[in-house]
């Protein structure tokens, strides 16, 4: 099942390309870093009880075939509406899925359609869920692993100019934040000390970001459509967390003050780093905006799971024994921490060629049509 479902997409795929190169309309191919809100099954892959997966009912009950595929979504994510914006069926297909093969698809693939490397619960940092969990930095390591293949394959003057005029998505973050609020409650410290340690944290997590994105473009990739860390205090798996369910505060200021830091990373790297060429995605702006007037995105519910359990839907993970709303385009969030179909849709749609204030310093649309 799960090779049907990546054969749809390059058949897909095939097939848009045909269509849009006699007007020079899509990227060659697509490249996808991040966590669980960019995952499309990669870790499917992965061994060990620890690891995440959405490998199973209800996830995907909107997907084709009501099928679950390793998204944490009840259908597509974020990576397959941005990919699909850009002319793509959907998201390129886990690197894990054909890494172990002979490297005739891996490369096919890559030159034709791009490759997901993301994977549920990574972290900029290696240590954030180490063991169960591909880190940014691996994931990085995999793609130069995936481009050295294609060189062999078939020549670097064949494949760098593919790399350069490509989308490289990243959206990743979160996890390490999660991780770092989990740690501050336990230590049980007041919002003054998380702000202080937060402010030490954002040094490692912006270095490591930095180290990532430099090594991508010494493989030669030019455009990157970076995705900043939504409002992590009003996930449902956070709200719980609050007797009346209300957002939390304290971490909504801890994620703020880490995306500002990497917007000037970006204005960084584009001044040094010649041909780079970046639009960052405003994930938190658009959820502030989303959750203080919901019914102007058709939304009933902002606070609670489609697919969970107990309080908020937000005390247990989506599992075929959950709870499954019907309305499942009026909740912003599918599970404890995952946004619905419906929201990956909407944010993807805002970061292509939505209102100005979603992205910085160009859309994602101008970025896949700049030179």
């Amino acid at each position: 099942m799960r090779m049907g479902i990546l054969l749809l997409c390059l058949v897909i795929s095939m097939q848009a390309l045909i269509g849009t190169v006699a007007v020079g309309g899509r990227p060659p191919a697509m490249y996808v870093f991040g966590s669980s809100i960019l995952d499309v099954g990669n870790n499917n892959y992965l061994r060990g009880a620890a690891v995440g997966r959405a490998n199973s009912p209800y996830n995907g009950v909107d997907f084709p075939g009501s099928t679950p595929t390793g998204r944490f979504s009840n259908g597509y994510n974020i990576a397959d509406y941005v990919a699909k914006n850009m002319g793509f069926a959907c998201s390129p297909p886990p690197y894990l899925s054909l890494a172990h093969s002979s490297s005739g698809p891996l490369v096919q693939t890559a030159l034709t359609s791009g490759i997901n490397y993301a994977s549920g619960g990574a972290g900029i940092l290696d240590s954030t869920n180490a063991g169960s969990t591909i880190p940014l930095s691996k994931e990085v390591k995999y793609f130069g692993a995936t481009k050295a293949k294609m060189v062999a394959a078939a020549g670097a003057n064949t494949v760098n100019p593919v790399i350069s005029r490509s989308i490289f998505l990243i959206g990743m973050g979160n996890n390490d934040l999660y991780v770092f609020a989990a740690s501050e409650r336990a230590r049980n410290r007041s919002d003054a000390e998380q702000r202080r340690d937060a402010a030490a944290l954002y040094a490692s997590l912006i270095s490591n970001y930095s180290a990532a994105v430099t090594e991508l473009y010494s493989l030669g990739a030019r455009k990157f459509a970076v995705i900043n860390v939504w409002m992590l205090g009003c996930v449902p798996g956070e709200r719980v967390l609050s007797p009346t369910g209300a957002c939390l505060d304290i971490l909504n200021q801890v994620v703020a003050g880490f995306n500002k830091a990497l917007g000037s990373l970006l204005v960084d790297l584009a001044a040094r780093l010649p041909g780079l060429v970046y639009s960052l995605g405003d994930s938190f702006g658009f959820t502030e905006d989303v959750l203080a007037n919901p019914g102007a995105s058709g939304y009933t519910d902002v606070a609670s799971t489609c697919c969970g359990g107990g309080r908020l839907g937000a005390e247990a993970w989506c599992t075929r024994n959950s709870t499954l709303c019907v309305n499942r385009d009026q909740h912003v969030f599918w599970d404890r921490v995952h946004p619905s179909q419906r929201t990956a849709f909407l944010i993807a749609r805002a970061f292509y060629d939505g209102p100005p204030k979603y992205t910085t310093p160009i859309n994602f649309m101008q970025l896949a049509q700049s030179s």
